[in-house]
């Protein structure tokens, strides 16, 4: 059973930067196209970023040019730095592969005041 952990979410400003971490225990981690999701009360779960297995990334419109995706494979670690962030980026964010594959974490809350 996969486990995935996320951690680093937080209160902060309109404009404030959080940076999100998570850590999986699968060793296969390191062959498979990551993701951090987000749902937002009342909205379903979106994909925002994704890393490929040779770290090439891509994202949503809404946060292009503000969030980076990395990932380290030796530390079967996925990390999302978020900065210039929005009011509308509150939500819970999730990591996992870019389908879904495994089980959900718990998420992390992350919650951006105007």
């Amino acid at each position: 059973q996969v486990r995935l952990v996320e951690s680093g979410g937080g209160l902060v400003q309109a404009g404030g930067s959080l940076r999100l971490s998570c850590t999986a225990s699968v060793s296969i981690f390191s062959i498979r196209n990551m993701g951090w999701h987000r749902q937002a009360p009342g909205k379903q779960r979106e994909l925002v970023a994704s890393i490929n297995s040779i770290g090439r990334t891509n994202y949503s419109d809404p946060v292009k040019g503000r969030f980076t995706i990395s990932r380290d494979n030796a530390k079967k670690a996925l990390y999302l730095q978020m900065n210039s962030l929005k009011p509308e980026d509150t939500a819970v964010y999730y990591c996992n592969t870019i389908s879904g594959l495994w089980d959900w974490g718990q998420g992390t809350q992350v919650t951006v005041s105007s």
